[in-house]
């Protein structure tokens, strides 16, 4: 087929104005595409987490439902997931917020607690429904963003009508709310609440059978917590929580909320570091057959001393494995006295010095229990002879064996111990034991004569400053400086009822 040489020239222009249109869609087109994947990367998220390790709640696969409808009509991406793999930093900075759908059980990893806490710590937002407060018990943390765990519920039937008494409608989780708000739910009891929770709601126990919180019992909160928020709703048992309009809007405000304004996170303000695995430990039996072992202290070189109720100060060599009776004191085991505390001197590689709490014997009350000094000899016998007593704290038999006695020393080589009330708790009957009645017999039921006293050393922590022929002076910073009329200066803080181990940080 032959072409004249103007119709060439046609088909060509032809070909280069289709070319250059194709050129133009395409670019047009990648550009199209550019901006789509840009506004979906700039879109907030919200991670919808459901794993279950209890019980499997039927409405799981609602709540996924109603939050992708949520995120639908609002404009931001929604991720569900049953997998705890997603518990990592790179992952969950991604999100504004982390939603524990009715998760139940031990969930995450130690490393991803971890990570969890991090992202709340940057900024980040939870909200717990319903069984959320049934997880991670062993997780201190989770206990007090989420702000309480499952204690218990009514049975048979679980599920049961109750009044919802919305207290407060300054928040868009109960804006929408009737100030009584009668529903058909599970209704949890709960303990462990954590202090500064926002309450917005609470379940009027009268309106049900099975309430265990009494007059107050929060069903509905939110809190800041270590730097990020938390939403709480202990309803949404029940899939028709899910088609409900007012437990909708309830829903979709609590999620408001967790979700934030849009600030970024920052994680330099986030800190947490992963507990490590308990499984990475050997337990390895040393010594067994202890009768009531008490308190130990470990010197620089790996002696372990330890005390048994009984009178028996031992020390471990951990260099050798032996185990060797140190002394055996002559003690009144009486009402809880005994052989009790014992820590070494700071400078226990030089001066051998080590402090024990016990009570000799007495033949009538009061009991007296003796912070004393002794001194080590190089054979890891007591020299009984050594004995510098720095102070004495009476004692009643009938004290509930509330006496404290541990031992703990600071960095500036301040002594610390901890004595108890010495108070019978039984009398009162879990009240606080306050009796002024005059006798005998009712002295020890009288917290008022050792805790509340800022003359006595019952119910106190003591800080005292030992020194080397075996005085003590007062470091500055006590309760009472020292001459002030009816006080000891040796108290640190007071009114305690049973302090029975003590650490001082750092």
């Amino acid at each position: 087929m032959l072409f004249s040489k103007n119709t060439s020239k046609l088909w060509l222009s032809v070909l280069c104005l289709f070319g250059a249109s194709s050129g133009l869609y395409s670019c047009l087109n990648t550009r199209q595409t550019a901006k789509q994947t840009a506004a979906a990367v700039n879109k907030p998220r919200v991670l919808v987490f459901s794993k279950t390790a209890g019980w499997k709640h039927t409405s799981i696969p609602f709540a996924n439902a109603t939050i992708q409808k949520f995120g639908q009509e609002h404009n931001f991406l929604v991720d569900t997931t049953k997998n705890a793999a997603y518990f990592t930093d790179d992952s969950l900075r991604h999100y504004q917020a982390v939603v524990f759908n009715s998760t139940t059980g031990n969930v995450l990893t130690q490393e991803q607690q971890a990570a969890f806490e991090r992202y709340i710590q940057a900024g980040g937002g939870y909200m717990g429904i319903h069984s959320a407060a049934d997880t991670e018990y062993e997780w201190p943390w989770y206990n007090k963003l989420m702000g309480a765990h499952f204690s218990s519920h009514p049975l048979q039937p679980g599920e049961r009508k109750a009044t919802v008494e919305v207290l407060d409608k300054n928040h868009p989780a109960t804006a929408g709310l009737p100030d009584a708000w009668p529903r058909t739910d599970e209704w949890y009891n709960y303990k462990s609440f954590y202090p500064d929770l926002k309450v917005l709601a609470n379940l009027d126990e009268n309106s049900y059978e099975g309430g265990t919180n009494g007059a107050n019992h929060p069903i509905i909160w939110y809190h800041e917590f270590d730097g990020g928020r938390a939403f709480y709703t202990g309803g949404g048992h029940t899939p028709e929580s899910y088609s409900d309009p007012l437990f909708l809007g309830h829903l979709w405000g609590g999620l408001q909320y967790a979700m934030g304004n849009g600030k970024p996170l920052d994680s330099s303000k986030a800190y947490a570091i992963a507990v490590p695995e308990e499984n990475r430990f050997v337990k390895t039996v040393l010594i067994n057959d202890l009768s009531v072992p008490m308190e130990l202290a470990v010197a620089g070189d790996g002696r372990v001393f330890f005390t048994e109720f009984g009178g028996n100060l031992s020390v471990y060599n951990t260099q050798t494995k032996e185990h060797k009776l140190v002394h055996k004191f002559d003690v009144i085991n009486k009402g809880g006295t005994g052989l009790i505390g014992v820590t070494l001197d700071p400078n226990f590689a030089k001066n051998n010095f080590i402090y024990v709490y016990y009570t000799p014997p007495k033949a009538e009350e009061p009991y007296l229990f003796h912070l004393s000094r002794f001194t080590v000899k190089a054979d890891n016998t007591l020299d009984v002879a050594s004995e510098k007593m720095l102070l004495q704290v009476p004692v009643q038999e009938n004290s509930g064996s509330h006496h404290g006695g541990s031992l703990a020393w600071d960095k500036e080589g301040n002594l610390y111990l901890s004595t108890g009330d010495s108070t019978t708790p039984f009398p009162s009957l879990g009240y606080s034991p306050i009796d002024e009645r005059p006798g005998a017999e009712y002295y020890s039921q009288d917290a008022q004569r050792g805790s509340a006293n800022t003359n006595d050393f019952k119910g106190k922590i003591l800080r005292i400053h030992p020194e080397p022929d075996g005085t003590y002076t007062i470091p500055e910073g006590n309760l009472f400086p020292k001459g002030t009329d009816k006080t000891r200066p040796e108290i640190y803080t007071m009114g305690h009822r049973n302090p029975y181990r003590i650490a001082v940080n750092p």
